[in-house]
């Protein structure tokens, strides 16, 4: 059975003409709300949780947005005509040498698979087929979060291959530090040989899981710090969320807009421990609309300054 649609904009509670800082900040707001370690429904929440990221994953990345919007409730039919293993596959699985792949417990719904490509077939090691030596290798994604990034964990992946009914799951181990595109090997997991020989390889390749309050490049993990002007020009504490729990950071008066405070060790850890760091980047909001009484001290301070 083919996948069925999503309306990401209806996920994430935003019009199509929704710009990119509308599509974050609802993004945010939802994904906090949702939080699994926030909700008392634990399992549900994290349901929530992944159908969040998804959605934010497709449009807040300009070529998967626009490809989705292209081809809307039609996305079947699309893919059907940009591939031609799938106009002879259109049962809802990744078709690798004809043999198709249906998955669990990876992260991501049927749908966001088949439309945008991350189950994938590949070719034999040495660059050609081969099939009466030996299968396929095939790639699917995995989507891996903070929490399993910093102190690793086990995942139970399912896999029904073909038309069988049978499901197999698998153990897989989520290792500390691991990072976006490295690849889990499941050996023997991928298609089938066509004649003889051995079966090819499954591989999952890591994708992080978008976080509300953090991005990371690399080891490094940033955070947008909003703060008034006031605190800005003034200075003063603030408590800031990071990976270990809350943090105070002390603002010197007169900091500006960008400014980066940084704080070591609270990073991604890289498959040794060792961790990178944490940078606070300051955001200075800007008030939009003004009360009359907050209107009047900003004409005075104007006015002092210009005196």
């Amino acid at each position: 059975m083919t996948a069925s649609f999503r309306d990401y904009y209806e996920v994430l509670g935003v019009s199509k003409l929704a710009t990119a800082d509308e599509i974050k900040r609802a993004f945010r707001k939802l994904a906090r709300k949702h939080h699994p370690d926030l909700a008392k429904d634990k399992k549900t929440a994290e349901e929530k949780f992944k159908e969040i990221n998804e959605a934010y994953e497709v449009l807040s990345n300009p070529e998967n947005r626009k490809k989705y919007d292209s081809y809307g409730a039609n996305w079947s039919q699309a893919t059907s005509q940009n591939n031609p293993r799938e106009r002879e596959n259109q049962s809802g699985g990744f078709s690798g040498m004809g043999e198709e792949f249906h998955f669990g417990g990876t992260g991501y719904s049927d749908f966001f698979e088949q439309f945008f490509g991350t189950r994938r077939g590949g070719m034999n090691v040495g660059g050609f087929e081969d099939p009466s030596q030996r299968g396929n290798d095939v790639e699917a994604d995995v989507l891996v979060s903070l929490d399993e990034v910093l102190h690793g964990s086990t995942r139970t992946i399912s896999l029904r291959k073909g038309p069988s009914e049978k499901i197999q799951t698998y153990t897989i181990k989520i290792p500390q530090g691991v990072h976006e595109g490295q690849r889990i090997r499941l050996a023997g997991q991928g298609s089938s040989a066509r004649v003889s020989g051995v079966p090819g390889d499954l591989y999952l390749r890591v994708k992080l899981q978008q976080h509300p309050d953090f991005s990371f490049e690399g080891n490094h993990i940033f955070y947008d710090l909003e703060m008034p002007a006031w605190q800005a020009v003034l200075g003063g504490e603030l408590m800031i969320p990071t990976p270990d729990g809350r943090a105070k950071l002390k603002i010197p008066g007169g900091t500006k807009n960008g400014k980066k405070f940084r704080i070591p060790h609270r990073g991604l850890p890289d498959k040794s421990g060792k961790r990178g760091d944490f940078f606070a980047i300051v955001n200075i909001a800007i008030p939009k609309i003004l009360s009359n009484e907050e209107k009047i001290l900003w004409e005075q301070l104007r006015d002092f300054e210009n005196a």
